[in-house]
């Protein structure tokens, strides 16, 4: 009676709920619709397509359509109810299958970036969404206004559009902690630009940041902290650059790794700046666009909206205040890597 490769178990007892229907006219019972939906599950957990197994159900009511005139309606409806409560229990088993997925996925992404497994287990269960742990992997993590979902909109868009352009090429994609992370081979470099690209598309801005390839186990860790990283430099900093490279910033982490001699220098370079009336702010702030502006007086006036004259007086009330002059190479060094340190740290808003 099945369609071939339709096993008949899925349509057990469907012959005889028809065969009473188009006898008594009657509907179906809670108890045949509930095992309709059992049916569902079962043929979605072996993995049988559903337009296969629909198919199936309408050609044995073909073969069992009744003769007796006015059973074709109860009939028909019964086959409607039929495949409505089969579909029913498959996309039901769907659902539970997808959300074991993502919470497998949740689990393990929670195991490789935090080292909660052993990593022969770990190799073992990264294989299954594609990632072969013995080999570098890079990875870019994506941060938008709002908190990304596991299954969300955004996730899928960006997903999609991997998919139709690099096919399965090892590519992991998730959600960590309001985040969306891409994890993929260290060799492919086309893939997180890419999905830099669409992330920050499918969000209207946000931010991405592009981690290190790195190698082995761990490297899939390091690559995450230092995309996290470089993030967080971001906001300190104040970059504008809706893609980063962690590559690109490595001088900064290098400049906060002695933190008490990154806290003398701000301090010793920088605090006179404090006895300046409105305080250091403005004055940092000057020196901060004065820097950024290739130190062209001139450019970074207009940047702060400032005449070129009162630009000059700034920065020679900072020479005055601090001895050192942000016109002198000599000095301009030191200044410079002063005014990082002190974004960095967040002086003077907060105290050292």
């Amino acid at each position: 009676m099945a369609d071939r490769g339709v096993p008949e178990q899925y349509l057990d007892g469907y012959a005889r709920i028809l065969a009473d229907v188009a006898a008594t006219g009657r509907r179906l019972t809670r108890q045949e619709l509930e095992s309709r939906r059992v049916h569902g599950e079962q043929a979605a957990d072996a993995g049988h397509g559903l337009r296969a197994l629909v198919g199936a159900h309408l050609a044995a009511a073909r073969a069992l359509w009744p003769d007796t005139p006015g059973a074709a309606d109860s009939t028909l409806a019964a086959v409607q109810q039929i495949i409505d409560a089969f579909a029913e229990g498959y996309e039901r088993a769907q659902r539970h299958a997808v959300r074991q997925e993502e919470a497998a996925r949740r689990e393990f992404i929670d195991d490789l970036l935090y080292g909660r497994s052993d990593l022969g287990r770990l190799a073992e269960r990264a294989e299954r969404f594609g990632l072969r742990l013995s080999h570098a992997h890079a990875v870019a993590v994506a941060q938008g206004p709002a908190a990304y979902d596991e299954g969300g909109a955004v996730p899928r868009r960006v997903e999609q559009a991997l998919m139709t352009r690099f096919g399965n090429r090892d590519v992991l994609l998730t959600t960590k902690d309001g985040r969306l992370l891409c994890i993929a081979p260290g060799h492919e470099d086309e893939v997180l630009p890419y999905f830099a690209k669409q992330a920050y598309a499918a969000t209207e801005g946000g931010r991405v940041a592009i981690g290190r390839p790195q190698p082995g186990p761990g490297g899939v860790v390091q690559s995450y902290e230092e995309a996290l990283n470089a993030l967080e430099m971001a906001e300190r900093l104040g970059l504008d650059e809706p893609v980063l490279r962690a590559a690109d910033l490595l001088v900064y982490p290098v400049l906060t790794r002695d933190r008490q001699a990154m806290t003398d220098l701000v301090l010793g370079t920088l605090g006179p700046l404090t006895a300046a009336r409105g305080g250091a702010r403005p004055l940092l702030e000057t020196l901060t666009v004065y820097f950024e502006s290739g130190c062209v007086a001139a450019e970074a006036a207009r940047r702060l909206s400032l005449s070129v004259r009162a630009m000059t007086y700034r920065l020679e009330r900072i020479h005055h205040l601090t001895g050192a002059d942000p016109s002198d190479p000599t000095h301009r060094y030191m200044l410079q890597t002063a005014v990082i340190g002190a974004r960095l740290l967040d002086w003077p808003a907060t105290a050292l």
